[in-house]
């Protein structure tokens, strides 16, 4: 991923050293480098020093390489077809006259596909107990949509009659752009969902501190409640999913904590169940095994959030609206000139 993302970088620095045929705006430059580890000071840097011959100088900056654009579109490709067009719809940055610059027109697109031909087929490893898994694809969840490959998911469907895979976090953050980006763009539908919850982190959003999280609490667990409950009403009522809600057991847990976070999901129809395969196994998670292919064969209503006909700030405020619970949304400074430019451009009809 890497090195496909600085692959691209390069060619771009080398086009306009060569003279700038494509006229690009060295000030609009929107591609950024990569660099597998979190290190603030490349953030922002300033390159291109050292005479005429070691390029054009020109403010730049580091990306962590999971939040490379690269990522998110090897975990939306289908086929290296499909990557490699994909890849050559990048833009780059902007010309004099603000049109858009594409990999495709520095031709790049074919050497960054030949680089990421092996990064596209799934890895496959095992649990302790022998259960196969696809580990394949990490785009930041929080810039990106968070998700595992689709190539992975999909072969994953066709080798065992349960396919289970991570969304991101949280049922607003990463259920929201699974749904809308990922299972739109795959023609994914999912049977059911299982939203994961602590006791403790419970407790800790109704005020506890860290140090205190082992004691029972039950006010503050009534009042850290409301955060799961609305996670809960997001994928059941937004996404039309059937639920479980899977309590992650910690050893301090009581008898008493656990009831109340069950008496309050199923007051929203969705049951509880505990989790314990840190310490036994999959022994320990057979209860919540049992409640999801039970409502795997249940019927769901599945929708997304927002219908693609809708311009970009629509769809924000669909989302902000419908999964956040905001009152509304207000486009301020660059957003707005952004939101038009990028309808414009023609990427009004694309999930956001």
């Amino acid at each position: 991923i890497g090195a496909a993302n600085n692959l691209l970088a390069a060619m771009l620095d080398n086009h306009i050293f060569q003279g700038n045929a494509l006229q690009i705006d060295s000030r609009r430059i929107t591609w950024k480098r990569a660099v597998d580890m979190n290190d603030r000071q490349l953030r922002y840097i300033t390159n291109g020093l050292g005479g005429r011959v070691n390029g054009v100088p020109r403010e730049d900056g580091f990306d962590i390489t999971v939040a490379s654009e690269v990522m998110a579109i090897l975990c939306l490709s289908k086929d290296i077809d499909d990557l490699k067009a994909r890849l050559g719809r990048i833009i780059v940055g902007y010309t004099r006259e603000e049109s858009p610059v594409t990999a495709a027109q520095l031709k790049a697109e074919g050497a960054m596909a030949a680089l990421l031909k092996d990064a596209l087929k799934p890895n496959l490893v095992q649990t302790l107990e022998g259960t196969p898994a696809f580990v394949h694809g990490g785009p930041f969840a929080n810039i990106a949509h968070g998700c595992n490959s689709i190539t992975a998911t999909r072969m994953a469907l066709k080798l065992g009659e349960y396919a289970v895979t991570e969304a991101g976090f949280g049922a607003d953050l990463g259920a929201e752009k699974f749904i809308d980006i990922k299972c739109r763009m795959a023609g994914l539908t999912p049977s059911a969902a299982v939203i994961v919850a602590t006791v403790r982190a419970l407790k800790h959003h109704g005020g506890v501190a860290k140090a205190d999280l082992g004691n029972e609490n039950l006010d503050a667990l009534e009042r850290g409640l409301p955060n799961l409950l609305q996670h809960v009403e997001n994928v059941t009522a937004v996404f039309g999913l059937p639920t479980v809600v899977a309590i992650n057991r910690f050893p301090t847990d009581t008898e008493a904590e656990l009831r109340l976070i069950e008496d309050r999901c199923r007051e929203l129809s969705v049951n509880v169940a505990l989790s314990e395969v840190w310490g036994k196994g999959g022994e320990g998670g057979k209860a919540l095994a049992e409640e999801v292919v039970r409502l795997c064969e249940q019927p769901n209503k599945f929708s997304y959030t927002y219908d693609l006909e809708l311009g970009i700030e629509e769809k924000l405020v669909a989302i902000c609206k419908r999964v956040y619970r905001a009152d509304g949304v207000s486009l301020v400074g660059d957003a707005i000139k952004q939101a038009k430019q990028l309808e414009k451009l023609g990427f009004g009809n694309l999930p956001i």
